[in-house]
């Protein structure tokens, strides 16, 4: 509690504000240190004090509560819930005896620590298991099985975290009629399109659904010692390839000069925003359809179904082309502020409504992971359509979207040197933040790199 009422939470030196509160508030919200019923907090539940339910879901908002179950509320350790997500509100949808249920196969579980956890990339939280009873049980839904099937086993999960595993997607409901469980039971096509490990990694690799460190956290500093920038060279005699290179200027090929000159910008001209035509050069030269055709597998005859391909600047597994942009507009010359996509085929900007802060909260998402002084002109956001090169390869699809995408990052920046713009390349993004903009699906079209552009500031010397 600070003076004049206001109540913020610290962590690692860092405080976070949650608005101003009466004192009462303050000494009750200590009781959450052995935990309040969630049933109070539900609709129609009775809250002890209203300011307590505001604060809670504050803390909720943030990611700052767990939430336990137990046998008992004196004993409410036999599992603890932690959500990944921001939002994260526990949900206990009405499961009956006659239900089927079976997991997910994105659920799994491992050691964490000391703690066996049990999670999917797909779930809003993980789950840690400290009865290996109710792990057991759990288990068992390896193969759909019903309810009242469960309750015959010692060490039963309790229909309230069985409905709370349903939520998160780590466990779902069949019609035993009609599905028995597998990949085509588990949500929709798109998902159906998606390996275990390549989920998994898209969820962890990048920021919005998991509760990890993530960037240039040193994690192994003062343990173990940096490996050096040049691999010291293998043993035997070198052939010195020196006498064979030209550094004269006259001798450098225009490639070769592009590729020395390209460099990442980190600091924009506020005063000089990019031009519309130099967007429009920009994505004409790096991403913009060339050509477009069709075709049928051999091996399938008439039979096989007709697959587009497209030709682009950059060269894509399989002719796939998976890779679509999305550009948030922060300062362009006869350009409005807003969110477009980039209709490759068509060489146009079609807008998407978004909310001011959802823009805004991006442009800042790059400017942190840049450790810029402001946000970028330009962040174009390259996404991809996972299905579209998860229909044809197996295992190392999402392997490839990665090999794309930085086949595509190095011709923007290729293309940005020859035009004369700062450029850089953004390692992580934010994967719900970018669904909730589009309003697609995690699973279906995801954001898998981001790029910034603008006209370099000029550093004017001292």
């Amino acid at each position: 509690m600070r003076p004049g009422g206001e109540i913020a939470v610290c962590i690692d030196g860092r405080s976070i504000r949650l608005g101003k509160f009466k004192p009462e508030s303050a000494k009750r919200i200590q009781n959450l240190s052995t935990g309040l019923p969630l049933r109070s907090f539900e609709s129609g539940g009775q809250i002890i004090d209203e300011e307590i339910g505001v604060l809670v879901r504050r803390l909720a908002t943030r990611g700052l509560l767990e939430y336990r179950l137990g046998s008992s509320p004196a004993d409410a350790s036999e599992v603890a819930i932690e959500p990944q997500v921001p939002d994260y509100w526990p949900r206990i949808p009405v499961i009956r005896d006659t239900d089927v249920l079976v997991l997910s196969r994105f659920a799994y579980v491992r050691r964490r620590g000391n703690e066996m956890v049990l999670e999917s990339p797909r779930a809003g939280a993980l789950f840690r298991i400290h009865d290996a009873k109710i792990a057991a049980a759990i288990f068992m839904l390896a193969a759909p099985r019903q309810i009242k099937e469960l309750r015959r086993q010692d060490g039963l999960p309790t229909r309230e975290l069985l409905s709370l595993l349903m939520d998160s997607q780590i466990i779902f409901k069949i019609d035993p009629a009609r599905e028995d469980g597998l990949r085509p039971s588990e949500g929709d096509d798109h998902l159906v399109f998606w390996d275990f490990h390549d989920l998994l990694f898209h969820s962890r690799s990048t920021e919005g659904r998991h509760a990890n460190p993530s960037g240039g956290t040193f994690p192994y500093a003062g343990l173990i010692a940096p490996l050096p920038a040049i691999r010291p060279s293998w043993p035997g005699e070198k052939i010195d390839l020196r006498t064979f290179t030209h550094d004269h200027a006259q001798a450098i090929t225009p490639a070769a000069k592009l590729l020395r000159e390209r460099h990442s910008t980190r600091t924009f001209d506020g005063q000089r925003p990019i031009t519309l035509a130099e967007l429009s050069q920009l994505l004409d030269g790096s991403a913009r359809v060339q050509a477009q055709w069709s075709g049928r597998l051999e091996e399938l005859g008439d039979n096989s179904p007709v697959i587009e391909y497209t030709a682009r600047p950059y060269p894509a597994a399989g002719a796939g082309y998976e890779l679509e942009l999305y550009l948030a507009v922060d300062k362009c010359e006869r350009l409005d502020r807003g969110f477009y996509h980039y209709d490759a085929g068509a060489h146009a900007l079609v807008p998407i409504a978004v909310r001011e802060e959802d823009l805004d909260r991006q442009l800042a998402g790059a400017q942190f992971a840049m450790g810029a002084p402001g946000a970028p002109q330009i962040l174009i956001t390259i996404a991809a359509r996972f299905g579209r090169i998860s229909w044809k390869y197996s295992s190392l699809a999402y392997a490839l979207i990665l090999k794309d995408v930085g086949v595509l990052t190095q011709t923007l920046y290729l293309m940005a040197a020859a035009m004369g713009l700062g450029a850089c390349a953004i390692g992580s993004v934010n994967i719900d933040l970018f669904a909730k903009m589009t309003k697609s699906d995690f699973h279906r079209e995801g954001p898998v790199g981001q790029f910034a552009i603008g006209r370099e500031a000029q550093v004017c010397p001292v």
